[in-house]
């Protein structure tokens, strides 16, 4: 799969990207753009689209597309343009894992880079790539800087649980929200990615518009990792809990891709509970869900960054899910 920073291509999100090169030709660019929406729907690729357009310069057909062969794209897919700072969790020292959180001294770096000088004469732009996964002293030391706002200066934060910013920073923000990808899309693109694939519309009905969770249900034990998940979702007893995480666990990245799935699917059952304006699954409050979400991101996160043991990270999240379901 592509990184964000080198994809060429946007699919399934035109009207955002009009949006975006309106604004451009406008003159009249909010200094700050907060892009949400599932994991996996290209919200990054559509940032790094934009910051390559405006190194480059409104283009002639108002679209944000640029050539491969562009500098602007070329420096931007090598993370080597001056004027382009990228934050996002970093890898620990100690640990040599990515950190659970986003932390201050990341977010400090962002004022210290937008007061200088842009070096090409132009644009200054912060891509900020999860940023729902600031801490609170990262996200204070972030609404300085959308307080007080430097000249020519870009903020785009890529975020797909925006409700966990703080209240002050999504205000100060203009918000994209994006939706997720239309099954056929998804479907073609995964075979144009994985042209051997054979079940395309088992993977894409558990895919929920991600292009992204498509491609890795597909590769290696995908399918199998997404039905212990749904098993999970519903409650399970203690003792099938343990048969679970060893299955889990004898699974390729099985611990990630199993908690990826785990929450993807309970985020979709609170999305469609909250459109109808019914309880949640199980007939439990929707906030007790939102929370439950949540708190299982937080202990995937912790769990990969510092090298807990995963088997007590899946038990503890079952349990969890039991306790609600």
């Amino acid at each position: 799969m592509i990184p964000p920073r080198a994809n060429p291509d946007l699919f399934g999100h035109e009207e955002a990207e009009a949006t975006l090169a309106a604004a451009m030709a406008s003159g009249r660019l909010h200094h700050a753009w907060l892009i949400t929406g599932p994991e996996g729907i290209g919200k990054a690729t559509l940032a790094y689209r934009f910051a390559r357009r405006l190194f480059a310069g409104p283009s002639p057909d108002g679209t944000l597309a640029l050539a491969p062969s562009h500098p602007a794209f070329r420096r931007v897919s090598a993370g080597s343009h001056a004027d382009l700072l990228t934050v996002e969790r970093a890898v620990d020292e100690k640990t040599k894992r990515r950190r659970a959180e986003i932390v201050v001294d990341d977010a400090r770096a962002i004022g210290a880079f937008l007061h200088l000088t842009a070096a090409e004469g132009g644009w200054r732009v912060v891509i900020v790539d999860g940023a729902d996964a600031m801490n609170r002293s990262a996200a204070n030391a972030l609404l300085k800087v959308l307080e007080e706002p430097p000249p020519r200066a870009i903020l785009l934060l890529v975020a797909s649980s925006p409700g966990r910013l703080l209240p002050t920073i999504r205000s100060r923000c203009r918000r994209l929200a994006l939706d997720p990808l239309p099954d056929a899309l998804v479907a073609r693109l995964l075979r144009e990615a994985m042209p051997d694939i054979e079940d395309v519309d088992g993977v894409v009905a558990l895919a929920g518009g991600s292009i992204g969770r498509a491609l890795a249900l597909a590769e290696g034990a995908g399918l199998a990792c997404a039905r212990l998940a749904e098993e999970a979702l519903d409650g399970v007893p203690a003792l099938r809990a343990h048969a679970l995480a060893d299955e889990v666990l004898r699974l390729e990245d099985g611990f990630g891709l199993f908690m990826t799935l785990l929450r993807g699917r309970m985020a979709e059952r609170i999305a469609a509970r909250g459109r109808s304006g019914s309880a949640g699954p199980h007939g439990r409050p929707l906030a007790a869900w939102v929370e439950l979400w949540q708190g299982l991101g937080a202990l995937q996160a912790a769990t990969e960054s510092v090298n807990l043991e995963p088997r007590q990270a899946l038990l503890e999240a079952m349990a969890r899910v039991r306790a609600l379901a």
